[in-house]
């Protein structure tokens, strides 16, 4: 994807409130491209320590990135539990980008 696609997903992300999480679709479909998921996986593959790459899913909760400890560390500190690779409660924590920005 190009830049403009780039700079739009990662500042859609950094809109994510903490103690909140929000899926890999849910993003493509805010910045136009509902069908460009695995795009948006392919933009985090690149960022700076203090990006909040960690409140980012896929659909159904889980986290699917290679750094699972990590994240799993990082949402813990925003009081979100993960159990087994799923975010508990996900439903309800989930921040929908198209209804909230």
């Amino acid at each position: 994807m190009d830049e403009l696609f780039r700079k739009q997903v990662f500042e859609v992300i950094r809109l994510i409130p903490p103690g909140r999480v929000t899926f890999y679709g849910a993003i493509a479909k805010a910045v136009g491209y509902p069908n460009h998921s695995r795009h948006v996986g392919n933009v985090l593959r690149n960022y700076g320590d203090d990006f909040p790459a960690h409140r980012v899913c896929n659909s159904s909760g889980r986290i699917t990135a290679s750094c699972l400890q990590a994240f799993t560390i990082k949402l813990y500190r925003e009081g979100i539990e993960v159990v087994d690779g799923r975010i508990v409660d996900y439903k309800n924590i989930f921040w929908n980008p198209i209804e909230e920005l």
